[in-house]
């Protein structure tokens, strides 16, 4: 089973930018980078966990993830897609000098 080309770019687009929010880009990356070789493993762990994960995600997002780390350039394009991403900081408060 494959997963849909649009749903796919939606995925990613989803999952990339929600870790940009979180301020995880840059571990995430390493972790992807480092996991890489065993992303076929993970995503077969998702489809073994996902009647418990169920509970507190969508069965048709957790599939699609499980669809998506099992190809390796699904990894790539998720990688590639975090890379590409400019998070703006976010606003420090200014500092009030006292006069």
């Amino acid at each position: 089973m494959a997963l849909d080309a649009t749903r796919r770019q939606q995925l990613i687009d989803r999952l990339a930018h929600r870790i940009a929010e979180l301020g995880m880009t840059a571990p995430a990356i390493l972790f992807l980078e480092m996991h890489k070789p065993l992303a076929f493993l993970g995503a077969q762990l998702l489809w073994a966990a996902q009647p418990f994960l169920n509970i507190g995600f969508d069965n048709a997002d957790l599939s699609d993830l499980a669809l998506l780390i099992e190809d390796r350039a699904g990894v790539d394009e998720l990688i590639d897609r975090l890379e590409s991403i400019q998070v703006k900081p976010p606003a420090s408060p200014h500092l009030h000098q006292r006069t």
